[in-house]
């Protein structure tokens, strides 16, 4: 198993579990999360009333586990995680202490809200890797952290600490996974039904539009390209890639 799910009165703490991995996102992974997030919504709100999702130490999650990713069934499970935390009708809350990156932030930004240590880095190293993240992450991380970082983050690959995003607001709290129960502990007293009202509202603001179609052709060029390839064998084999743009 590498998700570990504790429950703490109306509480539940979900934990990313491969620290041997950095909590790395493997297609396992995701598998777990999904039935995770399936059975929270099946108890919700008279059960689960508030959810902090975390990774076991050293990290939140560093990425995706490279090993056999490929944009395929993984890409659309992963979509299903992350749109699944924002369907479930409780509070979702990220607590993050050590690196968020790649899949790692999306998962933070797929939560309703973000605590994390200070020095925490956060971001999308997409394009050293030579592949390309959804629509939907490119829309909820400019909702959640603001364009310029969007932009920083995609186009630049610049990552953030999580002091410098609070300050932007992209991270609601500072502190570590014992503060982040006591938030969620506080969230669980309030009214679920207004609660589920208002994450609902929130969610539908950010309908899916229809696809760009220019940008799905860019990023299935990114995904089946060379440079993919080389990014993915340059991150395993610890080495600087070499991209040709082909």
């Amino acid at each position: 198993m590498t998700v570990r799910v504790e429950r703490d009165g109306r509480v539940t703490v979900i934990t990313l579990d491969r620290p041997e991995r950095r909590n790395a996102i493997d297609h396992p992974t995701l598998l777990e999360l999904l039935d995770v997030q399936a059975e929270i919504a099946d108890r919700a709100p008279t059960g689960t009333r508030v959810v902090v999702l975390t990774g076991a130490a050293p990290a939140f999650s560093a990425g995706a586990d490279l090993n056999g990713v490929e944009e395929g069934q993984f890409a659309t499970d992963l979509r299903r995680v992350l749109k699944g935390f924002g369907a479930l009708p409780v509070p979702v809350i990220a607590a993050i202490d050590g690196p968020a990156l790649g899949a790692g932030t999306q998962l933070a930004i797929a939560a309703d809200l973000r605590i994390a240590t200070p020095e925490s880095p956060i971001g999308i190293p997409a394009a050293r890797l030579g592949i390309s993240v959804d629509h939907w992450t490119i829309r909820r991380l400019r909702a959640e952290f603001t364009a310029p970082v969007a932009r920083a983050m995609l186009v630049g690959t610049e990552n953030y600490s999580a002091e410098r995003l609070h300050a932007l607001g992209g991270i609601h709290r500072l502190g570590d996974l014992g503060a982040a129960r006591e938030w969620a502990q506080r969230l669980a007293r309030f009214a679920p039904l207004t609660v589920v009202a208002h994450k609902l509202g929130l969610e539908s603001v950010e309908v899916e539009p229809e696809i760009v179609e220019a940008f799905e052709v860019a990023r299935s060029t990114a995904w089946a390209s060379a440079d993919a390839e080389e990014g993915r064998a340059a991150f395993l084999e610890k080495r600087t890639a070499n991209f040709t743009a082909s």
